[in-house]
């Protein structure tokens, strides 16, 4: 029997095609009317409220906070995704493609997965670059390539990572790139930020209905909910992070940046923290975004930018945000062994592929 023509399929969330305000306009239509992200119903009242309020209110400002991370030759988020593409061909050889898509502006899924179809692609491995679950997140992208690929490559089948947010290699990989930032910047306090999501979205989560947000200490306490909990996940990664890292308990904490009005969102809020700390004591920072693999407006500009003025502002002395995986070694070694490992015929275990079908067989 031949060997199928495998290859694999990275994808992220994606950028304007530039700082335009047309652009920008554009790339959040097309990312705030995503039903996984939005999930408001009816419909019509989701599309009336990006289209017509939020929309036209965020892209001047979104337009005005990207021109201040925007590089020459375009988004920092494509162009460090574009690298770790470049980068994982070098580590696997040529004989294995790599592909790179954006959930939301270019390059866009359908045009690749042509591409996919017409390289005549059996076997493809897709890797949501996100290391938690959430359905605006790990869902989407999972549902809009399954989806697209029955139009453009139904020949094609394909596999998927899970999300690796506690993955020994994963936290080894944080660990290496983070570890000169741990040793090279005198702090008194850890923050880990993670990108926020209404809290809602935990319940819907939750086939038991019974657990998350309703049990006590729910992210610590063990519930098959967790497979598909973002907060807990979040906590999973914090926790497996600083056993790492040698973190001691008491210099360490969690919060949720990048909220809509409307509705409780995770908390605590990362900009309250900013403001918090200091008065506590807490004035060297250290802040890690975990839940990006690539530094983006929420890393550079909401944390690494308006979030040190806050901190600073508000009493803080020192501020050092931690860079994220990016296309440094660690991670590139990460993604590389994931992909060995399913050249070697490793398969998802029952559970991961019964979660992964509850996931896309769900209705939004």
């Amino acid at each position: 029997m031949s060997t199928p023509k495998r290859a694999v399929l990275l994808v992220n969330l994606g950028s304007p095609d530039s700082t335009d305000v047309p652009d920008v306009r554009r790339y959040l239509r097309e990312f705030l009317g995503d039903p996984r992200v939005i999930d408001l119903k009816p419909r019509w009242l989701a599309k009336l409220l990006v289209n017509c309020i939020i929309v036209p209110t965020r892209a001047p400002k979104s337009s005005e906070a990207y021109k201040t991370i925007w590089r020459p030759e375009g988004s920092p988020l494509v162009l460090t995704s574009m690298s770790v593409q470049q980068k994982l061909v070098a580590a696997l050889g040529p004989d294995l493609p790599v592909f790179l898509a954006m959930r939301y502006g270019q390059p866009a899924i359908p045009g690749v997965l042509q591409a996919i179809a017409a390289a005549g692609i059996e076997e493809l491995l897709l890797i949501p670059q996100y290391p938690h679950y959430a359905m605006s997140s790990w869902e989407t992208v999972v549902v809009k390539v399954q989806e697209d690929a029955k139009l453009h490559a139904p020949r094609t089948r394909i596999h998927c990572v899970q999300p690796f947010y506690e993955d020994a290699d994963y936290i080894e990989a944080l660990y290496q790139v983070s570890k000169p930032h741990l040793e090279n910047n005198p702090h008194d306090h850890v923050l880990f930020s993670y990108h926020g999501i209404p809290v809602r979205h935990l319940r819907v989560g939750d086939a038991s209905k019974a657990h998350c947000t309703i049990a006590p200490d729910c992210c610590n306490t063990c519930s098959a909910a967790h497979a598909m909990c973002y907060k807990a996940q979040c906590v999973k990664t914090t926790q497996a992070f600083v056993k790492r890292a040698g973190i001691p308990d008491g210099k360490w904490s969690i919060s949720f940046q990048s909220r809509l009005a409307g509705e409780p969102w995770l908390s605590p809020y990362t900009d309250h923290e900013f403001e918090r700390l200091p008065k506590e004591g807490r004035k060297r920072l250290l802040v890690f975004t975990p839940a990006f693999v690539a530094d983006c407006l929420e890393t550079l500009e909401e944390i690494a930018g308006e979030g040190q003025e806050e901190f600073m502002h508000a009493g803080g002395e020192a501020f050092h945000h931690v860079p994220c995986l990016n296309d440094q070694p660690p991670f590139i070694d990460f993604l590389a062994a994931r992909v060995r490992r399913w050249l070697a015929g490793e398969t998802p275990t029952a559970t991961q592929r019964a979660e992964s079908a509850r996931t896309l067989a769900s209705t939004r």
